[in-house]
């Protein structure tokens, strides 16, 4: 079968499209021929060494696509089913096998596709809104990158509980997208001091949660933008990793909460992983969770997939074809 792996960590140029054997399963385990896997930042994490893993490696952590074989333990799947998973290693690829327990069922007449570039980035703001940060309505909001796909999906998530929420992007294009995702205020970041304005904006008291995905570039702003005992959930690192963080900053800042969370540990059991996966594709079936899908590109073209969401112009999810 065809995948993409590296050999080494750096840059897009490391990502080689080769053949690879069609991997084993156990007794345990399904094999699934993927249909599409999307594209994320983890996947970067992952090139550049950020996040480590065995060398050579199979890149992706997201797909969807149809279960081709089955363990002689397995049970609760079958040769046909319709699957979709997440947070795990291998989507860059014509065919991944995993523990039969990682896989989600798709709600019927649900398009493969869509639940590939919806499984992981919805998972993620259903964790971080019902879970991390458990959000009420009313409550105020900021997400930065709100034009992304893990942006879109957190403001559109957030609105469906009844909050305000404020976001950043960098362009007006972006902006009008955010809007029609339901954000409340748009901040252009590239023109305004989003703390001065987060703080404008609500009347001098700032948020109750900073949704923050970029890191570095953002993080001291984020932590500005906070009412008293106001929560930084900080969940990626676009802009690099936050370095040189002293804890009096949080005192300082009125008792505030600091948080680094991940996927993998709000879905480390099946009954955890169905608790966040169906109530996402379910959302997402219906329409009440809409998902913008920027680019489609083959799998041979991973490395020009990467760069789109390297070079911050994207607007949504970018997806592989397989």
């Amino acid at each position: 079968m065809k995948a993409v792996r590296i050999h080494e960590h750096g840059g897009p140029d490391v990502l080689r499209y080769e053949d690879v054997p069609v991997p084993p399963i156990g007794k345990k385990d399904a094999l699934v021929k993927l249909s599409a896997s999307g594209v994320n930042y983890v996947d970067i994490y992952y090139r550049k060494g950020l996040s480590q893993t065995k060398l050579p490696a199979t890149l992706g952590v997201e797909g969807a696509g149809v279960v081709t074989s089955v363990g002689e333990e397995v049970s609760d799947l079958a040769v046909g089913d319709r699957v979709a998973f997440a947070n795990s290693l291998g989507s860059y690829a014509e065919y991944i096998s995993l523990p039969a327990e990682r896989f989600v069922k798709l709600p019927e007449g649900m398009d493969e596709r869509l639940a590939a570039a919806s499984i992981l980035q919805g998972m993620t703001a259903r964790y971080l809104t019902h879970d991390t940060f458990p959000l009420k309505a009313g409550q105020r909001v900021l997400v930065h990158a709100g034009a992304g796909g893990a942006g879109l999906m957190l403001i559109q998530m957030c609105k469906l509980i009844g909050a305000y929420v404020v976001t950043t992007v960098s362009t007006e294009e972006k902006a009008s997208i955010a809007k029609e995702a339901g954000a409340d205020h748009v901040i252009l970041y590239t023109e305004q001091d989003f703390e001065a304005e987060t703080k404008r904006v609500t009347n001098g008291e700032g948020v109750h949660v900073v949704y923050d995905s970029v890191g570095r570039t953002t993080f001291d702003k984020s932590l500005g933008s906070l009412v008293r005992r106001g929560y930084l959930v900080l969940f990626g690192h676009s802009s690099g990793p936050v370095e040189g963080f002293a804890p009096l900053r949080l005192q300082r800042g009125g008792s505030l909460y600091l948080t680094r969370p991940t996927l993998y540990d709000y879905i480390i059991t099946r009954r955890e992983l169905l608790g966040q996966a169906n109530p996402v594709l379910d959302l997402v079936k219906s329409g009440r969770l809409k998902v913008r899908i920027f680019k489609t590109l083959p799998l041979a073209q991973a490395a020009a997939a990467q760069g789109l969401l390297e070079s911050r112009a994207t607007v949504g999810k970018v997806l592989l074809e397989i």
